[in-house]
């Protein structure tokens, strides 16, 4: 992928540094980490759902953490051995993984569940009203009657 310079849009911006490093660091190839799988999806107008499929975890080797606009979800399993036996082929991944995702302003987790060996972590955009668009009234202002020029007429 071909790099993009964005420093002519430094000089008319202000205050977009994180969405640019962002960017930059986007198109940067990353170190092909695909597990686990997952998937984001928008289920509504505020809200979004991250599901990963942890097959072989339960909730006490995950963990969900949120911190300045990074969510960090970590998968740690324990070591247990064959019930009455050894393994002769072990195809179940049983590796720790930890996947991050970078998370808008105002975006804070609300819920997380783990059902079927799919993790759902919910999220919500939870805009401050000061910062919500809002709608400003015109004023009109009376329009005042034009004035007359009187001119006297002086007769001599």
């Amino acid at each position: 992928m071909r790099h993009v310079d964005f420093s002519p849009l430094y000089r008319s911006t202000v205050g977009f540094d994180r969405l640019f490093t962002m960017l930059d660091s986007l198109a940067q190839p990353e170190q092909a980490q695909t597990y686990p799988p997952y998937n984001i999806e928008r289920t509504g107008e505020n809200t979004y759902r991250i599901t990963m499929a942890v097959a072989g975890f339960d909730e006490t080797e995950l963990s969900i953490e949120a911190h300045a606009h990074v969510l960090s979800v970590k998968g740690e399993k324990n070591e247990e051995t064959a019930e009455g036996g050894e393994f002769l082929y072990r195809g179940i991944a049983k590796r720790a993984f930890e996947r991050r995702f970078q998370l808008a302003d105002h975006v804070e987790v609300s819920a997380a569940s783990l059902k079927n060996g799919l993790l759902h972590i919910d999220l919500l955009r939870n805009i401050p009203e000061a910062m919500k668009p809002r709608k400003i009234t015109i004023a009109a202002e009376p329009i005042e009657a034009p004035k007359a020029i009187e001119a006297q007429v002086i007769s001599g």
